[in-house]
């Protein structure tokens, strides 16, 4: 099923074509009709008097088409006009003119006047036919040209996350009823949708179809929707799917069929699906502004509304780019803001949005509306990063790590947090994922590459032969036992098969040849790090932190130990260590 909404001036027959058309009353929910084709299409119907526009932006938000009614004994009208004009700024580009009256005067001169009005509009070139809801004439050819206005609708993914505004809502005792025409997506019975923007969580009921009960329904449909113990529901609410939506009170957008946004009022109302809401404009650019919203709405990238002074009765249409902007605080952070604006497109899409904010999380571009770029940096769980983003990120790591090492010699390395602090990361995880040769993260701080000995002293050391330490030999029998199996930590007589025990491997873990944790099932780990202690080779925790990262998250020690092949006891002692280090973060007890 396909939507289309009505428009055009009152008493040009709107509601006439509908009921014409479907043998219903235009104000009922189930106002529809089966074209020659069997295609099916479902109208909306819109006031047509003094105080339409509003109503008419909220009918014509989420269908794809648009009937517009011009009557051949009256011509263009203001109120024509009007419609044109929001249709044009909503970006309405499918539709068919009905010239009606063709009983009452010649439709010749109306015909016309459509053909130049339409001209230089998203709907020159629609089909226009002339009618008579009184005598029947051309009804035959309206409806095979919706017929043909229907075959040329794009289909909407069934897929798509459910943004369902509302028009119509009747709430009695705990259940109510909502209308609205669901662009994409799919909604069915039983579903769990959040009510905006109170953002209650409320259950479908029933949906209803062309006046039919069905247990599912895709866009795009004019549906009714029963919901039970949904609290206060009112024309302009949106049910949407939970975690797929941003919500947000202030938006940087593109304003466009109308004024420079310089010239637009600084209080005017937005217009965006069936809501209402009263914002405060600040212009940036010539083409952009920041609206800040009196309400949370539940938005994409790319979304399209339009912005309406009630007083003047202006109007400008207006693309979402941004609904996280930054914060414009600093002297010149408008006219810096403006510059970045105005070389995005209407619609953003991930490497755009990467780019500006560096790092995010793959659900936070999600729910912008955004897939992410093929070429981002994947970091450590659902992290991804902009490339020169990192980049320049690592870059500045080095020079931090080169500058502290000059300036505190005697206190290598930066903390964690520090670095995380200092380059602006959300999340300390991420430095170690930035951290690699000739950089190292030991002991919960970031360490540069280590000096390069004098030359006098390379000089010296020529001549002689280092001893191999007295651990080496332990610790290369050690790596053949961990060669096929990394975390299967030996147990205290296999450490002492080894020849890693008390001082030999307190000194192998002070020379780095080891990775040493204090078992936490051992006591308090207050001994001196070398009894009942997890001797693993250098370097494990980090690969075991990249095996951990790719569970679903969180996940149980019992389920790190399956995932790093080892005992509960070494995933346990491993968790600890990674915690200790700020590289995981516990929940629960």
């Amino acid at each position: 099923m396909q939507v289309v909404t009505t428009a055009g001036h009152g008493g040009h027959g709107k509601s006439a074509l509908v009921r014409a058309l479907t043998g219903k009353e235009p104000e009922e929910p189930g106002a529809w009709t089966e074209l020659p084709s069997g295609r099916r299409v479902a109208f909306v119907d819109v006031p047509g008097g003094g105080r339409s526009v509003p109503a008419m932006l909220a009918g014509a938000a989420s269908a794809p088409a648009v009937l517009l009614a011009v009557a051949a004994d009256e011509g263009w009208m203001p109120g024509t006009r009007e419609h044109l004009a929001a249709l044009g700024a909503l970006g309405v580009r499918f539709g068919v003119v009905a010239v009606t009256k063709a009983d009452a005067a010649d439709p010749k001169l109306a015909l016309r006047q459509v053909r130049e009005r339409l001209a230089g509009t998203a709907l020159r070139g629609v089909e226009a036919v002339a009618v008579s809801t009184a005598t029947g004439t051309g009804m035959d050819g309206l409806a095979a040209a919706l017929d043909r206005l229907a075959g040329r609708l794009p289909v909407p993914d069934p897929a798509a996350p459910v943004r369902l505004w509302i028009d119509r809502a009747f709430t009695a005792g705990r259940q109510s009823v909502v209308t609205g025409t669901l662009p994409a997506g799919t909604i069915t019975v039983g579903d769990e949708l959040l009510l905006m923007p109170a953002g209650a969580r409320v259950r479908v009921r029933t949906i209803g179809r062309a006046g039919e009960p069905c247990e599912s329904v895709g866009g795009v449909s004019r549906i009714v929707l029963t919901l039970r113990d949904a609290g206060r529901v009112d024309a302009g609410m949106a049910l949407v799917t939970a975690g797929a939506w941003t919500d947000t009170t202030c938006v940087d957008v593109r304003t466009r069929f109308g004024e420079a946004s310089g010239r637009l009022a600084r209080r005017m109302t937005l217009h965006l699906g069936s809501a209402a809401v009263p914002v405060r404009l600040r212009p940036l650019g010539p083409d952009t502004a920041r609206l800040t919203l009196n309400t949370r709405l539940a938005l994409h990238l790319g979304d399209t509304g339009i912005l309406r002074d009630p007083e003047r009765g202006s109007i400008a249409g207006v693309s979402v780019l941004d609904v996280r902007p930054p914060t414009l605080v600093r002297r010149g952070a408008g006219a810096a803001r403006a510059r970045e604006l105005a070389s995005w497109p209407d619609r953003p899409d991930g490497a755009i949005v990467l780019r500006r904010h560096g790092v995010l999380r793959r659900s936070e571009l999600s729910v912008m509306g955004c897939a992410a770029p093929p070429d981002a940096v994947a970091l450590n769980g659902e992290w991804i990063a902009d490339p020169a983003h990192w980049a320049a990120l690592f870059e500045r790591l080095t020079e931090e790590t080169s500058r502290h090492a000059a300036e505190s010699p005697h206190a290598p390395g930066l903390p964690l947090e520090t670095v995380r602090l200092r380059l602006g990361l959300p999340a300390r995880q991420l430095v170690a994922a930035l951290v690699r040769p000739p950089l190292r993260v030991e002991a919960g701080r970031v360490h540069g590459p280590a000096p390069a000995p004098a030359p006098e002293a390379r000089a010296e050391a020529r001549p002689a032969v280092a001893a191999p330490p007295p651990w080496a030999a332990a610790v290369q029998r050690l790596r053949a036992d961990l060669a096929d199996a990394p975390f299967a930590a030996p147990g205290p007589d296999r450490l002492a098969e080894l020849g890693l025990t008390g001082p030999v491997l307190a000194a192998a873990a002070s020379a780095g040849a080891v990775l040493l944790i204090d078992d936490p099932a051992s006591g308090d780990g207050t001994g001196d790090g070398t009894e009942d202690a997890i001797v693993l080779l250098p370097g494990a925790d980090r690969e075991a932190l990249r095996i951990l990262s790719a569970l679903p998250q969180p996940f149980t020690p019992g389920q790190a130990g399956d995932a790093l092949a080892t005992s509960r006891r070494v995933a346990v002692a491993l968790l600890r260590h990674l915690d200790g280090l700020g590289l995981t973060e516990r929940r629960g007890v």
